[in-house]
């Protein structure tokens, strides 16, 4: 088995179709982090959706004119919320609750669009007319492409969006010089269009305010020429060709050409998330129009060579093969998923997919992922395509450390602090708290507040708590002391929030009032469905482990703080979670009837996911009480908490739930089914996740569930395989990584497994495979290979115990 880990890259990853997409969500997405591209492979007409990530609704002015709070607000508000909730009266503490609310976030909106009309020797080709027509988006080399014959005429189109030089480039070609097109850019929104030289650009004006869907309101989309006006924006465009070019009112034309190399740049007014945005849309151009200018000055060959240098250098670090039928890889991936069998090469594009979506989505110096990445192409986009921070934006860097991709987190891990600096307000001022907070919804402009709405969701002041799990996870994966120091007041503030929050329970323990379970409800002892309590399972285990990491972060640091010795003893004071009567683990305090015993959140098993206080070796009785929970659920769920099950049933041990989870996940997606919520879920012909409808979040976990069915190292041992199915015979992963900065490779057929652990700096760790477990000792940089009939030794191949 020794060549396994080490031979050479699996075949070629791909999304392939024979056909023009249809609609949007069989277009194939393209990203540099900033601009985002959906390509749809029009054979005579072609359109390419077009997104900037900092385009959003609104600015500062906005969210500072929405955040009037409906009701009271401050400690003595708090404190009448809790008093009803003590006198058993939850119909006042819910309306009390309502008080705190106010307004809602801003929406993440679609640039604009890019429209092609082509024509070969004189006129516009059509499906029929054309033959070997193919469309595919190749994840490695992160191009799309499109090709296809008509009349003799081979005619083929490349994109990619380059990091590097920041530039969407779309190259087209034919084997005469017949090829001709009309290039037009135009938007949704306000726009203007005007040629440039060989060019065209197009500006922009955003919204001062955008209601989600949900929202009836009498104005959804409003623009403002006040201090509220939202921010500029403008798309450019040049051309070079063998041809003719000129811009014209109509577009920008191309005639008798072999080959013709467009290049596009977009710009937006954003400068932060507390900046009023004010450069206006000529200086958006101007600035979009200099960076296509500085890469027109670049041969097409040395563009694509950087760009695929820059994305391998992050998509080579990891890879997953697992062995499976070669005919139906062959078939078109829309094919493939429509005949919803079992598929293991798909398995494994998926979780390769996902990592792709990350490179293209999320890039130092960005804004994070929204709940679409950074594709959407509707103006009111489902839940304002925004941050929701009660599980979906945790949910998109899942993968980022595990899976290889740790540069990828520093959008989400700098927009905490920047969301930490907002927090503090909206602590003080709507709760009398110190620290910091934030609550289910988030958006460019650093939105904390509690939206107006149903408390079942916008009651949650436990973002903070959540989301700072992010900057240990990353300081755990790799041992960053100095990113460490950096977060510490991030970590503290928001453990401060949650010393201040708790309050003492008649039985002398400390919990949480008011309190949610983001999103669902209990039955009240009236009969009706009640969503606000006390102390919800979920708020005690993220207090728990904030409380914990914190306290961790100052032993590494070699802080002395008083309030780390007062986290310490609180944490000492917080219940256990409690197994209620249907050996479940109980969703809030009391064993309380749920009103929908299907909820997609898995609020209460936070602790197996991405916490690490419950495991099956460490608290077994917990851990089967999760199972029971799961079992309790079922499968049956949005697409995003399909892909939090297998992460769930990966940690639990759970392989054949696991896998059946994944199965479901890469079912066809269904926008039209009418049963509960989610019966719709699977994933579209791009192989985009539908909640329904499209959310992101789903590919991100479900790649990360995977990640955990390979490899664990929460416990502090390196488990190999931990969650493998039977369906998956034989298969290699690469790349993988371990805590404490440990890279993993593993390989497995019938006859046994292989791995290879790459430590950054020297150190033992246990590893361990089903009950078989060995001491590892690590030397920085030096590969440890490990077999399954190996005898045990330091620089030599490692076997566990037969």
């Amino acid at each position: 088995m020794s060549n396994l880990v080490s031979s050479d890259r699996s075949g070629p990853q791909r999304l392939y179709y024979d056909r023009p997409a249809a609609s949007w969500l069989e277009a194939l997405p393209l990203g540099n982090g900033r601009i985002g591209a959906m390509c749809h492979g029009g054979i005579g007409n072609d359109r390419i959706a077009l997104n900037d990530e900092t385009l959003w609704s609104g600015g500062p002015e906005t969210a500072r004119l929405l955040s009037t709070p409906l009701g009271a607000t401050g400690a003595d508000a708090v404190q009448a919320v809790r008093d009803a909730l003590r006198a058993g009266d939850v119909r006042r503490a819910h309306e009390l609750a309502g008080g705190f609310h106010s307004g809602y976030s801003q929406a993440y909106l679609p640039a604009g669009d890019l429209l092609l009309e082509i024509r070969v020797a004189g006129s516009t080709p059509t499906a029929g007319e054309v033959t070997q027509y193919r469309r595919e988006l190749d994840l490695d080399a992160a191009v799309a492409t499109t090709a296809y014959e008509i009349g003799g005429v081979a005619v083929r189109q490349e994109v990619f969006v380059s990091a590097p030089d920041g530039v969407l480039v779309q190259r087209l070609t034919a084997s005469e010089p017949v090829l001709a097109l009309t290039c037009r850019l135009t938007s949704q929104l306000p726009s203007q269009s005007q040629a440039i030289e060989d060019g065209l650009g197009l500006t922009l004006q955003a919204p001062a305010d955008v209601a989600p869907p949900h929202r009836d309101v009498p104005e959804p989309i409003r623009y403002s020429d006040g201090d509220d006006r939202g921010m500029a924006a403008a798309i450019a465009l040049r051309a070079r060709t063998d041809g003719e070019v000129r811009a014209e009112e109509s577009g920008l034309v191309v005639d008798g050409a072999t080959e013709v190399t467009l290049v596009l740049a977009t710009a937006t007014g954003y400068d932060g998330p507390f900046t009023v945005p004010t450069r206006t849309g000529a200086e958006c151009l101007a600035g979009a129009d200099g960076i296509v200018r500085a890469a027109l000055e670049r041969e097409y060959g040395d563009l694509l060579a950087d760009h695929q240098t820059d994305h391998r250098r992050l998509f080579r670090r990891a890879s997953l093969e697992l062995s499976g039928s070669a005919e139906r890889s062959e078939l078109p991936t829309d094919v493939r998923v429509a005949q919803a069998a079992d598929d293991p090469a798909l398995a494994a594009l998926i979780f390769n997919y996902g990592r792709y979506l990350m490179i293209a989505s999320s890039r130092p110096g960005g804004l994070p992922t929204n709940l679409q990445g950074i594709w959407n192409d509707i103006l009111r986009p489902p839940w304002s395509s925004n941050f929701t921070i009660n599980i979906n934006t945790e949910m998109n860097y899942w993968p980022a450390e595990t899976t290889n991709l740790s540069e990828c987190h520093e959008p989400l891990l700098r927009y905490i602090e920047q969301l930490a600096e907002a927090g503090r307000r909206t602590a003080r001022e709507r709760y009398g708290c110190g620290g910091w907070t934030a609550h289910h919804n988030a958006d460019a402009w650093c939105w904390t507040n509690p939206v107006e709405g149903d408390p079942r969701w916008s009651n949650w002041p436990m973002a903070g708590a959540w989301l700072v799990r992010h900057l240990w996870d990353h300081y755990e994966f790799t041992g960053d002391a100095e990113f460490l120091g950096r977060s510490w007041p991030v970590l503290r503030g928001a453990a401060e929030f949650c010393l201040d929050w708790l309050v003492e329970m008649p039985d002398g323990s400390l919990g949480t009032a008011p309190s949610t379970s983001p999103e669902n409800d209990y039955i009240a002892a009236d009969g009706q469905p009640a969503s606000v309590t006390e102390s919800s399972t979920m708020d005690i285990a993220l207090i728990s482990d904030l409380f914990r990491r914190v306290e961790q972060a100052a032993e590494v640091l070699d802080v002395v703080d008083p309030l780390v010795g007062e986290l310490s003893t609180a944490r000492k004071r917080l219940p256990d979670p409690s197994i209620g009567a249907q050996g479940q683990l109980q969703e809030w305090a009391a064993d309380l009837p749920e009103e929908d015993p299907h909820h997609r959140h898995m609020s209460h098993l936070v602790g197996v996911h991405p916490g690490d206080a419950i495991t099956p070796d460490s608290t077994p009785s917990l851990a089967v009480a999760a199972l029971r929970t799961l079992d309790l659920r079922g499968d049956e769920a949005t697409g995003w908490s399909l892909a939090w099950k297998i992460c769930l049933r990966a940690r639990l041990r759970d392989a054949a739930a696991a896998h059946r989870l994944i199965q479901a996940f890469l079912s066809p997606a269904d926008d039209s089914a009418r049963g509960r919520p989610g019966s719709g879920a699977g994933v579209y012909p791009n192989l985009f996740c539908a909640h329904p409808p499209f959310q992101i979040d789903g590919n991100f976990g479900a790649t990360a569930g995977i990640a955990e069915m390979l490899l664990q190292s929460h416990t502090g041992e390196i488990e190999l395989l931990p969650a493998l199915p039977a369906e998956w015979p034989s298969g290699r992963v690469t790349g993988l990584r371990a805590r404490n900065g440990i890279t993993v490779d593993i390989a497995w057929t019938s006859q046994g497994i292989e791995a290879v652990l790459t430590a950054d700096r020297d150190t033992e760790r246990v590893v361990r495979h089903g009950d078989d477990r060995v001491l590892v000792r690590l030397t920085a940089g030096i590969g440890q290979r490990m077999s399954s009939a190996l005898t045990a030794g330091q620089d030599e191949e490692v076997s566990w115990p037969r």
